[in-house]
Order: structure tokens, then sequence, then C-alpha cells
């Protein structure tokens, strides 16, 4: 019996399949936006991730100022010194290393053309701590670093708009208002954290940055790298205790200064992400209830149209469970169609705009089973009265129907 049902389903089905296929068009964008919001969602969350890891393991980021980024409160608070770097490593066992860094956007010139990019100046081992690899060339060296020599190692962006498919290894650029070696050339990394093009940049040793852009010796962040056995909460709370002392900052007295665990950057922005992603699919859900009402439309206008049919099956013999089960079929095999189309573009869409915006495609099975079941599950919620009407239809008022 359920064989004959699904066959004069799809019969049925087959005899108008522009209908049809309009009829789930409702159900094929709601399960498509679904799919697509979240694949994306969990694209973005782990390119945030990917993002994050790049900057390095066990790295903490300590920045003047009680908030992330420039602005008045950090431009208020001290800026670092030498020997705040120097006592950190002393006086830390659990630290690996200490980084001192220090920027400005200055306008760097190779012949005819020119490009404003941010400049870094830090030690030989920031290309370490932040997982720099070299596309060719090298880095500085620590004697480099101490002598405040005009070397500098430049990001891909630099040479794309300085040099285009030149090798910029062993040519000469000016600095701001200085000539400065380009010792090596860094393997791109494309977007870093918080979109921004981790390439752009060239990093010179931190006491030319000082004397030759900034003209002071104030460094403007830490990067502390720590030891893999280490607790991190535990160095960053021996962090601020030891920079309270050194900045003088007494009791009852707010920081001025920030530690940043670059882990807890990352989770805060992937959570964000997904709620984001939750919110958008919320949304994007309802269509899914425009498609199954869709359904329920044209599973009506089939009762009418086949209401003599109808009379017909239940004067032979049929019972209302026979007739129920054959438009009940007929709904959810219409809604499980829409949802198999719709995962099948979904993935297919999510797969183009995630090569188009440059994050991770991430297939996401459980998801789209889910979707597949709940078109299914639409077919059974809107198709069931259409179904309960036809087969409690009089057999006799049926076959007198014209």
């Amino acid at each position: 019996m359920l064989w004959n049902s699904v066959l004069l389903a799809v019969r049925a089905i087959r005899r108008n399949v522009l209908r049809s296929f309009l009829t789930i068009l409702g159900v094929v964008i709601g399960v498509a936006s679904v799919i697509v919001m979240v694949t994306l969602g969990d694209g973005a969350t782990q390119s945030v991730k990917d993002q994050m890891q790049s900057l390095g393991a066990n790295l903490l980021m300590v920045r003047p100022g009680m908030r992330m980024g420039p602005g008045r409160d950090a431009a208020l608070s001290p800026n670092f010194k030498m020997a705040d770097i120097e006592a950190l490593a002393e006086q830390i066992g659990s630290v690996k290393a200490v980084v001192p860094t220090a920027s400005a956007m200055v306008t760097v010139v190779y012949q005819a053309k020119n490009w404003q990019t941010t400049v870094t100046g830090s030690s030989a081992a920031y290309f370490q701590t932040n997982n720099w690899r070299l596309a060719s060339g090298r880095f500085f060296t620590e004697a480099e670093e101490r002598a405040g020599s005009a070397v500098c190692v430049i990001g891909s962006t630099v040479r794309r708009e300085l040099y285009g498919a030149e090798s910029p290894v062993g040519t000469t650029i000016r600095v701001k208002s200085f000539a400065c070696d380009v010792a090596g050339l860094l393997e791109s990394k494309g977007q870093g954290g918080f979109g921004m093009d981790a390439d752009d940049m060239i990093v010179i040793p931190l006491r030319t940055l000082q004397r030759r852009v900034r003209g002071n010796d104030d460094v403007t962040g830490l990067q502390v790298a720590v030891k893999e056995d280490a607790s991190i909460d535990a160095v960053i709370e021996q962090i601020k205790v030891l920079m309270r002392e050194r900045r003088k900052i007494t009791e009852g007295e707010d920081d001025n200064f920030t530690v940043f665990d670059t882990r807890q950057i990352a989770d805060t922005m992937s959570s964000m992400v997904r709620t984001i992603t939750m919110l958008l699919g919320s949304v994007a859900a309802i269509s899914l209830l425009v498609g199954g009402i869709g359904i329920m439309n044209i599973m009506l206008v089939s009762v009418t149209e086949r209401t003599r049919e109808i009379g017909i099956r239940l004067a032979i013999g049929a019972v209302e469970t026979e007739v129920l089960s054959q438009f009940l079929i007929e709904a959810v095999a219409l809604s499980s169609f829409g949802g198999l189309i719709g995962i099948f573009s979904a993935n297919a869409i999510a797969l183009g705009v995630t090569r188009l915006i440059d994050v991770p495609f991430m297939f996401n099975p459980g998801m789209n089973l889910v979707s597949f079941f709940f078109s299914a599950l639409i077919g059974v919620v809107f198709g069931y009265f259409p179904a309960r009407r036809a087969a409690q239809l009089d057999p006799i008022e049926a076959l007198r129907y014209e």
C-alpha cells in the first residue's frame, strides 16, 4: 500500500513539473539560505582562529591604555621603556622571550613608485615570535639590531606595490627620509587579525625606528612569548604585578596598560561570529515556513482539482488512510526534493563565496542532514491538513463534483 502511494505521488508531481518546481522554490531558498549562512559563519570562525594562531602560540600582548587599539586612552598612557623589557625577561621565569615593538605610518619610495605602509620596529626575535617565514633573503641580525642599522624586511604587499614581480632583496628603498637596504622578503599571511592586511608592513630594527622615524626611545607594545608548560593566567598576573610596580600605580588605581591573551581574543571574536551566524540563520529559516505555506496552498489546489479522482478511489474501496498517505507522501516528496536541491545549491554557492572572500570552506554534514530532515518535516506539517481534507471527502459528493 505504501509503495502504491509513493508511485501515485510521484506521478502527480510529474504531471505538473513546472508547478511542482515553483511550489518547492520556497523550501529550496530556505534550506539554501540556512546552509550558506552557517557554512560562511563556520569559515569566518576558522579564519579568525587561523589568523590568531599565526601570531604565535602562547603569546601575550601588552599595550598602554585600558583598551585595545589606538585612541585617546592609549595616547594618555605612558609608553614602555627598554628597562621594562629587561625586567620582564629577568624576573618572570615562565617567559621565553619579550619582544618590544613600535610602529609608524610612513611613505616608502623605490625608484618612481611610492607606497604608504606601516613600519614596525622590533628585535630579531619578532619574526620567530610571530611565526614569520622568509620567501627570500634573510632576517636582520641581533648585531644590526644593536647597531640600529638601516636594514629592513618587507611584506609581500609592499613588494607588489613597489617592485611588481621583481625581487626586492639587495635593493635599497627610501623609508621616510633615510635609505634602507632590503635584506629579506616575508612569506604572505594574507588577511591578519581584525581584517587588516598582515603583509602590508616593513620591519626594521627598533633602534632604527626610534632614531630615524619616531625621534624618541618609546616602546608602544610588548609581545611576551610564554613557555609551553607554563600557566598563561599565572604569567598574566605576574606581568600585571610587575608592570604596576614599575609604572608606580598605587593600590586602588586602575591599570594604565592592558595584557591580552591572543587565544582569548580569538575565542571572543569566534563567539561573536557564531552569534551573528545564528541570528542570520534564524532569519533565513523563516523562508522555510514560507515554503511550507506554499506547499500547503498547492496541495489544497491539488485536492480540489482531483476531487473526482478521490471520489472514485473511495467508491471502489480505498480507505481514508490510503488517500491520506497518498497526499501526505506527495507533500513530503515535494519538500524533500526541494531540500535536496537547496543542499546542493547551498554548498555550491558557499564554495564560490568562500573562495571569493578568502575564508576556508567548512562542509558541515550535520547541518546538511538537519536541513534535509527539517525540509521533510515541513512537508509533513504543512501537508497533513490538505491530505486529511482529501481523506474525509464524501465519495458521493466527490463523484458529483465537476
